[in-house]
């Protein structure tokens, strides 16, 4: 381990530390949570799938940081998207255990409130199964064509006013690892069982368990872009 990744850890901590260490502090952030959820989830994501990505990019790269890569850019989009994200869990995990009972399968609505049992784990899973082959795809495509579009830009905060040309992205992207890997691998052996752990936390626990899913998402498309190079060579 180099001196840059100890320095890197050592932010970290500092920059958590304070939920451990403070009660008033983490009774405000509790309390705030509660109050304005979709705005928390703006900075979750902002804060932690960037840190994924810079993970990534240090597992892929061997450095944090890059020209053209634009960790603000990233942060900002991100932000958003956990909004999205934290909109789609809500939905999600209201829905479909009514869904569950109008198909005759009693008592996953109460069971998600309650106590871990059988019913509530077939219920989590559930909901993840439905997420993640609805919305999952749409928002993992657009990430994608958000990412190209920094990165075509120099990773300057431009990217985001200028207009996104949607179909000359998706063309160009590298369906092969989209699709072979990135859908048909990482959605049911990973996404499906980590969200599926997701809905069984207290709600309140939800989203940031599910910002912090970033840090794997980060190596994940590390591995995806290792991928794609290989495949173009």
């Amino acid at each position: 381990m180099k001196t840059k990744d100890l320095l890197f850890g050592g932010i970290i901590i500092l920059c958590f530390l304070p939920f451990f260490i403070s009660e008033s502090f983490y009774n405000g952030y509790t309390e705030y949570n509660g109050s304005h959820p979709y705005i928390m989830a703006f900075f979750k994501f902002a804060i932690l799938a960037t840190l994924g990505e810079v993970i990534g990019l240090r597992i892929k790269k061997g450095i944090y940081n890059e020209p053209g890569f634009g960790i603000l850019p990233r942060a900002i989009i991100w932000g958003f998207l956990g909004m999205w994200i934290a909109v789609a869990m809500k939905t999600f995990s209201s829905g479909v255990p009514y869904l569950l009972q109008s198909f005759g399968i009693e008592g996953v609505p109460d069971a998600m409130k309650q106590s871990l049992s059988m019913e509530k784990v077939f219920g989590a899973f559930f909901i993840s199964v439905m997420m993640n082959t609805t919305f999952g795809p749409v928002f993992m495509t657009l990430h994608k064509i958000t990412d190209t579009q920094i990165l075509q830009y120099g990773g300057k905060l431009t990217a985001l006013i200028k207009p996104l040309p949607m179909g000359k992205i998706l063309s160009s992207l590298n369906w092969n690892v989209q699709w072979g890997f990135v859908f048909k691998k990482t959605i049911p052996f990973f996404w499906i069982p980590a969200h599926t752990i997701t809905f069984l936390l207290p709600g309140q626990y939800q989203v940031l368990f599910a910002a912090l899913l970033g840090v794997a998402l980060g190596i994940i498309l590390s591995i995806a872009a290792v991928m794609s190079r290989k495949n173009n060579n």
